[in-house]
């Protein structure tokens, strides 16, 4: 019997037939994944991902009938029975989008020209549960509008609240996690093993009421934790 993890079921939503045919192409290409549908509008995508089920939804912002914001707070908002990863590709000169994005419960952000093995590893990464927010440029973009996110189950936390509740160790954790880092990075980073880190990571969720790594970081900035200023 195989150890093998199962493919990560991917799909892919863009009202663009030519850029969907790309992303399926990546994406096919990958051992690791298997496209299990394509949209081409907001409706199209919400109905496709309650009925194939997938793990990441590649979303597109700019789509007719629905666009991609509300088919994303549609799909993984905070009313969402079950909701899967949703990425979304925007385009750099566009801050408000993250904005909308972030508080319609997206997991992670792409710009559409990124090349396909960012693509790629995009797509590994929030199917990982992790918030991709590595890049300078979404921190920045976060930093800028962290005073104008309001997540429902973090409006009422000060920057107090969150010393209070995290150990010293947590605290480290989250900050690190603001700053992008990855779980293996965060490791090497505090010299502890990826598992604990893991552990942190559920432990901060749990402790500040959070649904994931992006309301983690959107609260590491608006609680003054972190700065986008160098």
């Amino acid at each position: 019997m195989s150890d093998a993890l199962p493919p990560i079921r991917v799909l892919v939503c863009d009202d663009q037939a030519l850029v969907r045919t790309g992303y399926v192409t990546i994406f096919s290409a990958q051992p690791d994944m298997e496209v299990v549908g394509e949209a081409e509008n907001g409706h199209a995508a919400v109905q496709a991902a309650r009925q194939l089920r997938p793990d990441v939804v590649v979303m597109d912002i700019r789509m007719p009938l629905l666009d991609g914001i509300e088919a994303t707070r549609r799909l993984a908002g905070p009313d969402a029975v079950a909701p899967p990863k949703v990425l979304v590709v925007t385009t750099f000169n566009v801050d408000a989008y993250v904005y909308d994005a972030l508080r319609a419960g997206a997991s992670g952000f792409l710009l559409k020209d990124s090349p396909p093995a960012e693509l790629v590893g995009a797509v590994r990464t929030v199917a990982r549960g992790e918030a991709l927010l590595a890049s300078a440029v979404t921190r920045r973009l976060i930093g800028h509008f962290a005073e104008r996110l309001r997540p429902a189950d973090t409006s009422r936390r000060a920057g107090e609240d969150v010393v209070s509740l995290l150990t010293v160790r947590e605290l480290e954790a989250l900050r690190l996690i603001a700053e992008g880092l990855s779980n293996a990075e965060i490791a090497a980073a505090m010299f502890i093993t990826p598992e604990t880190v893991k552990t942190y990571v559920s432990r901060i969720l749990t402790k500040l009421d959070l649904r994931d790594r992006v309301q983690a970081v959107v609260l590491a900035y608006r609680t003054g934790l972190v700065s986008d200023t160098p």
